[in-house]
């Protein structure tokens, strides 16, 4: 797939490091064209000169097949408007920006852009919101019996309540992580685009649980996955 990274910095350069060396192809824009001495020599990606809003440059860097796009300069207004663009003028559902002021973060959120505030900032956290992952476990009780996993959930859930969830897959959500802030789940929670999700899981029935989140909310009771407990 390619991928899109706006801003080559410490964690722009990164991403693209990884990104490429799973396989993917990248290209990285930043107005400085010396900000690409932060790749390695190694690198084939495209490195374009020009900023993030900008048409010409985002389609000089493939934005129009592009699998997602992350903004990860050094100014969130910047960032914003590029995640925007990407999304709004070239149709990239996968996009995410960094931003540094924390209180900004949530006005963003609403308006469908996935935003992670730097002082939670890592390179992981934005391959988690642009590159399809399995669940990843984050606890297992002493027997193995349990799990609390971080599962990815499929767009189609976002406005559904998280009482459904836990209905379809016969598992609990542990908590959700909004706005990089953790949230206990209470009776009509509804999912948002961007929460992050923990589900306490039976260990054994793991590939399940995932296969019934990867689908939407059209998957009904009568799935015997969803029934068996």
């Amino acid at each position: 797939m390619h991928y899109v990274i706006m801003g080559c910095g410490r964690v722009g350069s990164s991403l693209a490091r990884t990104l490429e060396d799973t396989g993917h192809s990248v290209a990285i824009v930043d107005r400085d064209e010396s900000a690409f001495r932060r790749l390695p020599s190694s690198f084939l990606g495209r490195r374009i000169v020009g900023v993030g809003f900008d048409r010409e440059t985002l389609v000089a860097a493939g934005i129009e097949e592009a699998f997602a796009f992350a903004a990860v300069s050094s100014g969130d207004n910047s960032n914003i408007l590029s995640a925007r663009v990407a999304r709004e003028t070239y149709g990239v559902e996968r996009v995410v920006a960094r931003i540094y002021d924390p209180g900004r973060a949530e006005i963003y959120q609403r308006l469908g852009i996935p935003t992670v505030a730097t002082v939670r900032w890592t390179a992981d956290q934005v391959l988690r919101r642009i590159v399809p992952q399995e669940s990843t476990a984050v606890h297992h009780d002493q027997s193995g019996t349990l799990a609390i996993l971080e599962i990815p959930v499929h767009p189609a859930w976002i406005g559904h309540a998280y009482d459904e969830l836990e209905q379809v897959t016969a598992s609990r959500v542990a908590y959700v992580s909004r706005l990089s802030t953790g949230i206990l789940p209470r009776a009509g929670l509804v999912h948002q685009e961007g929460d992050i999700v923990h589900f306490v899981v039976e260990s054994a029935r793991r590939e399940q649980v995932e296969a019934l989140l990867s689908q939407g909310p059209h998957t009904d009771l009568t799935n015997p996955l969803a029934r068996e407990h």
